[in-house]
């Protein structure tokens, strides 16, 4: 049985890909996403690289980006897969984080990209809410690298995804 049509999948995959769109996207759903310069700069149906940049909007006192913009681009690249496999689904699945965890291991002083490669889980996990109606949790892990492939942040986000009732 066939859970996610392809055509979905891929009209998420070129509209999150083409920077103009998903920005307007982000613009209309998501102000502070857009208004911090966040990109997907690669997504498919494993993994999803979400970007920011330091600059003067997002940064802190101590000459770094802000925690909550670095929370904001790793929740990103686990929500666009989840919204891979939930979007246009009938009937509606709903998507919520249930819970979050981060850990800092550096200043962010530059471009961050957070990559997270559970897609694979991610579309377990919708097919096992599709099949049976209960929710499920999803623990999806992101790292942050800067630009010299270092590693500058490590977050959880635990996706908590059900079925809508028809």
């Amino acid at each position: 049985m066939e859970y996610f049509s392809q055509s979905n999948l891929n009209y998420i995959v070129k509209n999150f890909k083409k920077s103009w769109k998903f920005r307007l996207h982000l613009f209309s759903i998501l102000p502070m996403g857009y208004l911090s310069g966040m990109k997907i700069k690669e997504l498919d149906q494993e993994k999803c690289h979400v970007e920011v940049p330091y600059k003067w909007l997002n940064k802190n006192p101590f000459k770094s980006t802000f925690w909550a913009v670095l929370g904001m681009a790793a929740e990103m690249s686990s929500g666009a897969l989840v919204l891979l496999y939930t979007y246009n689904q009938k009937p509606s699945i709903s998507m919520l984080v249930s819970k979050t965890e981060g850990i800092f291991l550096k200043k962010a002083k530059g471009k961050t990209t957070f990559i997270c490669n559970d897609g694979e889980l991610i579309k377990k996990a919708i097919i096992k809410t599709i099949k049976t109606g209960e929710g499920v949790e999803i623990e999806t892990n992101m790292v942050g690298f800067n630009t010299n492939n270092e590693e500058i942040a490590k977050f959880k986000f635990y996706w908590s995804v059900k079925k809508r009732s028809t």
